[in-house]
């Protein structure tokens, strides 16, 4: 795709386990590893990326040429979402046609300035956005996020076959709230079940990328306009997301040297 080299999609079979927060900080976690990186949210109904990266309500994209936008810059990502183009307060009442084709605008329209990796924020479930992503888009492959929570398991488990069906590596998981550390006395606790990452990724022979805590810490962070990785670019949870972000790139870049030559990470 014109200005992107890579596209990673993070997903999950239902919505509540923290996508979009796993989404916005791997991005970060990518361009703190020296990749030029962009996120695209492709949650039409609910766009969430601009509050969790800080952009005020009313900053609208730069038009770049007659039918194209320059996506807007936040913590050093190129970012689009529906949330740049309306009244975030107003519901977007459309059919699946009508969101599927302001998805392929949103993706193909952005004046996208030469990408390593773009990672798509999906909106949960398998409907017609990830069809359309599947079959119009080049995705190198899909990041799924769960709790380890066994109702979470069970859509996790829709969403891996959903992108194995349309033939998009599964990169591995994410395991969300895996366990919660009072901030009074310390005590641990997995509150959402324990393994659950594990076993599912067993399962279908793909990573366990990283285990996250459930933490107050990364919801406020997120609601205030700067994730984790920009907040505590030294904290322990950040350095949990570059790792993950290390191993993105690690498969990506195994990829092309399976397929050939091909365009490399560029430099800068």
């Amino acid at each position: 795709m014109e200005g992107v080299k890579h596209i990673v999609a993070v997903a999950s079979g239902k919505g509540g386990v923290g996508k979009s927060t796993v989404a916005v900080n791997l991005a970060l976690a990518m361009a703190a590893e020296g990749y030029r990186t962009g996120i695209l949210d492709a949650d039409i109904y609910g766009p969430s990326q601009a509050q969790m990266l800080g952009v005020a309500e009313g900053v609208r994209p730069q038009q770049a040429g007659e039918n194209r936008f320059r996506p807007l810059e936040a913590h050093g990502l190129q970012a689009m979402s529906m949330a740049f183009m309306v009244d975030t307060r107003e519901p977007m009442v459309w059919r699946g046609p009508m969101v599927s084709g302001a998805f392929q605008q949103l993706l193909t329209q952005t004046a996208w300035d030469n990408l390593d990796v773009l990672f798509i924020d999906m909106p949960p479930g398998t409907g017609d956005i990830q069809l359309t992503l599947a079959q119009k888009v080049p995705v190198d492959g899909a990041v799924i996020v769960t709790t380890p929570q066994d109702i979470a398991l069970l859509d996790a488990r829709k969403g891996i076959e959903m992108f194995r069906k349309v033939n998009v590596p599964v990169l591995g998981i994410v395991e969300n709230m895996s366990l919660h550390v009072c901030t009074q006395c310390g005590h641990s606790e997995p509150i959402f079940g324990e393994g659950g990452g594990e076993r599912i990724s067993a399962e279908y022979e793909t990573r366990l990328l990283g285990r996250l805590p459930l933490a107050l810490s990364i919801r406020e962070q997120v609601d205030g306009g700067r994730p984790t990785v920009v907040a505590e670019p030294d904290g322990d949870v950040t350095a949990t997301f570059r790792d993950m972000a290390r191993q993105i790139a690690e498969q990506i870049e195994g990829q092309q040297a399976d397929e050939g030559p091909s365009i490399s990470f560029s430099d800068d």
